[in-house]
Order: C-alpha cells, then structure tokens, then sequence
C-alpha cells in the first residue's frame, strides 16, 4: 500500500520529485521515444555550488512512466553513478553533461525526440517560424544545429552542442530533436511543452500548401517581450498544477 499523500506534498517537491514528474507527464504528452531520450538537474557539489559539475538524471532502461523519485541516478562530470542502483546512457551523459558545464543558465536540461518539433528539424529549412502566438515566446531564444553528426559518443560531441547554443535556450538538432534548458524545471518543462504546441501548428498549417501567416517585426519584438514575463508565471501555475495532479493519481511518483 502507498503512504497517504497530503494536500500539501507536491507544494515542495524535492528536485528528484521535479524530475519524475516532468518525466511522467512528458510521456503523457507523448514526448518519449521507448525507453531512450533523457532529463536532467544540475545539483550542488560538495561545496554547496551549483555548477554542473553533479547532476541528476533519468534511468537507463527505464520508461518514463515508470520512474519515480529515487530511481534517478546521481552522477559527477566524469560519468560515475555517486547515488542509484541503476545506470546512465552514453549518449545522455555526453550531452547532457557538457551542457550543464558550458551553459550558465542550463540547470535544468531536457533532450526528447517529441513529434512536432523533430519533424521540424528533418525539413531543410527546418525553424520555427515567428507566426503564431506560442512561437514568439521564442524569439531570439533558438539556436540551430544544421548538421547532423550521428550519434553523441563522446565529451567532444557534447562540447560542440553546448557551444551552438551561445545564450539560447533551445537547441533544435538537425534529424535528431530538441535539446531546452533553463534555470528551474518549471521554466524548461513549460518551453517543452509550447515550443511543441507552436512547432504542431505550423506542421499542421504546412500541411495545407498554404503560406505562413507574416507577423510585422514590431509586433514580434513586442510579443516576445511580454511572453518573457508572461510565461514566468505561466509555468509556475502549470508545473504545479501537473504536479497536484500527479499527486493523486500516481502518487507513487513521490517515492
């Protein structure tokens, strides 16, 4: 049996609980592919730092349903297992762990194949494009990787992603998927989820043969300055909420 959850539980979650929810709820959404793709969250260190240095992540094998808060894994820079039975994947460590070194801002980092966006970057001229009110939460906020390079086995690998990013947010990675960052889970976890609304509207507009609707550059610029302070509270309301939901429906997640 399941210890009683209290109304005030999911209030103050500890970072592996944020963590399992944003996974769970990204595989409610249909974010998941199987059992790969990875979450992150960059912990302190012995010194009390926050620096990249040790983070949390997503077990290997694991679907993102299943997960719950102490089946993360907790590992150093050079990719040893510090707290967890379970083990990392190749590919998440590289990625994930030359991000949270070389991107000041990215404590938390999230990489998925999820439909709308990847199918984005399989087009040639594969970005979003500033002409819906979900995308302009966007402006100036995306970088571009245009060359696909297989696989990231390595620090190298790793090392080049985090330099494309130089400031931004987001990484859309040719042939591959997103990569969004960002200082808390509630600021990445929301990105995640509109940057894939606004990339599900324009495959779906594309799909009619028509054209792009064009959005004067005043009206962007202005846009995009209010969604910086809108989406702040935006997804402090909505990860709360998933986690109040989460709290009574899989409170198993919590364990």
């Amino acid at each position: 049996m399941q210890p009683a959850i209290t109304a005030t539980d999911y209030s103050y979650p500890t970072q592996r609980q944020e963590l399992a929810a944003a996974l769970r709820w990204a595989a409610r959404n249909g974010f998941n592919e199987g059992v790969d793709n990875h979450f992150s969250i960059a912990v302190a260190d012995e010194t009390g730092r926050i620096n990249g240095n040790r983070f949390l992540i997503n077990p290997y094998g694991w679907h993102w349903s299943e997960v719950t808060a102490s089946s993360m894994v907790l590992c150093d820079a050079e990719g040893n297992v510090l707290e967890g039975d379970n083990t990392v994947e190749d590919t998440a460590f590289y990625i994930h762990s030359q991000i949270h070194i070389n991107v000041p801002h990215a404590t938390v980092v999230l990489h998925t194949h999820q439909p709308y966006v990847t199918a984005l970057t399989l087009l040639q001229d594969g970005k979003l494009k500033m002409c819906e009110q979900n995308a302009l939460a966007f402006h100036n906020r995306i970088a571009y990787d245009n060359a696909y390079n297989g696989l990231a086995l390595s620090a190298d690998e790793g090392n080049r992603l985090a330099g494309l990013m130089d400031g931004k947010s987001v990484l859309m990675m040719a042939g591959h998927g997103v990569t969004v960052t960002g200082p808390t889970m509630k600021e990445a976890f929301n990105d995640l989820y509109y940057l894939e609304r606004a990339a599900m509207f324009q495959v779906l507009a594309r799909s009619t043969g028509g054209n792009l609707l064009t959005i004067p550059d005043e009206v962007i610029e202005k846009t995009a300055s209010q969604q910086q302070e809108e989406m702040k509270v935006v997804a402090e309301r909505h990860f709360t909420a998933l986690q109040r939901m989460l709290a009574k429906q899989e409170p198993d997640y919590l364990l």
